[in-house]
């Protein structure tokens, strides 16, 4: 299980960094610009989830990642206009990133030997915290706060889905498969049926 995680993050960089690189063209930055977006959401959740488990921060260790975001950044600036809807593009692109950075921060803490809720900690970091770094930056409403959306839920789910499967002997590409899996159905479902969980509905005081 060795390569899991590097493998899994490489796939998040490249998927991220394509969705930060849209966000920038839809803020009509330059070039510059749309490699700054584009590595700081590939590479954002990683960054905190290394930080958090004392490990080599990934980007450090092998700078070959932001050369792989950079270039995406760079694609996208050249053909993003080739697009019919880059706002479509972008949320279905997020979702595929979503559910990779998930599985790839549950086995980076799989990897360190952490316990099975800090791997279902660090697995919603690490697919949520990029995204939401690139949405703030750009001034966007963020997606993963967006009302009657499953964002954190679809990742929890697809954590927890593979932190069970580890701890009853799943191999890790069974755990990962259902892990990436779960994410990425729930958060489909939210985007085509508005899949949602109920949010919470102010009520006034009582008084005796």
């Amino acid at each position: 299980m060795d390569g899991v995680p590097l493998t899994l993050d490489l796939a998040a960089v490249v998927v991220f960094a394509l969705t930060g690189a849209l966000v920038a063209s839809r803020a009509q930055l330059d070039p510059v610009g749309f490699m700054f977006l584009a590595s700081l959401t590939a590479v954002g959740g990683g960054t905190i989830r290394d930080l958090l488990l004392a490990r080599a921060i990934f980007w450090v260790a092998a700078p070959i990642y932001l050369a792989v975001a950079c270039t995406a950044a760079i694609v996208v600036f050249f053909a993003a206009h080739l697009l019919e809807s880059r706002y479509k593009v972008l949320v279905w692109l997020d979702a595929v990133a979503l559910a990779v950075a998930v599985a790839a921060g549950l086995f980076a803490a799989t990897q360190m030997g952490s316990s099975p809720a800090i791997c279902l900690v660090m697995g919603i970091l690490t697919g949520c915290l990029g995204g939401l770094m690139r949405d703030v930056v750009a001034n966007e409403v963020p997606l993963v706060l967006k009302q009657g959306q499953l964002y954190v839920t679809a990742a929890f789910a697809g954590a927890l889905v593979g932190v069970a499967a580890l701890e009853v002997g799943a191999d890790g590409a069974v755990a990962g498969t259902l892990c990436i899996a779960v994410t990425f159905t729930l958060r489909a479902g939210a985007i085509l049926y508005g899949w949602h969980l109920p949010g919470y509905k102010p009520r006034p005081p009582r008084y005796k």
